[in-house]
């Protein structure tokens, strides 16, 4: 991926908002614009996580999410039940799109096809117009249930990468923890990072 790019980033009901949070950070700092969506439960978790509101009217949210991560320009909040944004067209779809954190019901209703929002008739998008499409679930345990919807993404090309971080680089503080995910999901849009130390680095 190259910068300049637009990225779909949606939150939905699950912990772990600070991975979105940061995610955009990064996707901001390397040039991408980004489309960002909150489900009604996402924003919840993400106001209680990290005092965020992503809710209400849309320009309101954009102002609010543009303050909290420092920027003026390059973000969009769109309303999670908007159906006539771009993202839910195969001819404006974006780039990439990244659900972080991804609640079970949303894997399971994106797995599933139904299209009931814009955050999964977006992950449908990209699905059919073959983008990529990483999901970053935060659940444990997982039911049976859970890995099924899984494996089932995974067969169609969805990238899974569970918000699972690594304790062999010694992580000192959340962000190290929080970090290390992220540059996984960074790695997987083939966007060159150094927020975590690999394997025999130094």
């Amino acid at each position: 991926m190259t910068a300049q790019k637009r990225v779909f980033v949606a939150l939905t009901g699950a912990s772990g908002s600070i991975y979105g949070i940061r995610l955009m950070e990064e996707l901001l700092k390397r040039g991408f614009l980004l489309t960002v969506a909150a489900s009604e439960s996402g924003q919840l978790v993400c106001r209680e996580e990290t005092g965020l509101d992503l809710g209400g009217d849309p320009p309101a949210a954009t102002a609010r999410l543009c303050a909290h991560l420092g920027v003026k320009l390059g973000v969009e909040v769109v309303a999670a039940d908007d159906l006539l944004a771009c993202a839910a067209s195969g001819s404006a779809a974006p780039a990439a799109m990244v659900v972080a954190p991804c609640s079970m019901g949303t894997l399971a209703r994106i797995a599933c096809g139904t299209s009931g929002n814009l955050i999964e008739r977006a992950a449908d998008v990209m699905l059919k117009e073959r983008r990529p499409l990483l999901l970053v679930p935060r659940e444990t345990p997982l039911s049976e249930i859970h890995l099924e919807n899984m494996l089932k993404l995974a067969r169609a090309g969805v990238r899974i990468i569970p918000a699972m971080p690594a304790f062999y680089h010694q992580p000192a503080t959340i962000d190290d923890l929080v970090n290390f995910v992220v540059g996984k999901v960074l790695d997987q849009l083939d966007i060159p990072n150094e927020l975590f130390k690999r394997w025999g680095e130094r």
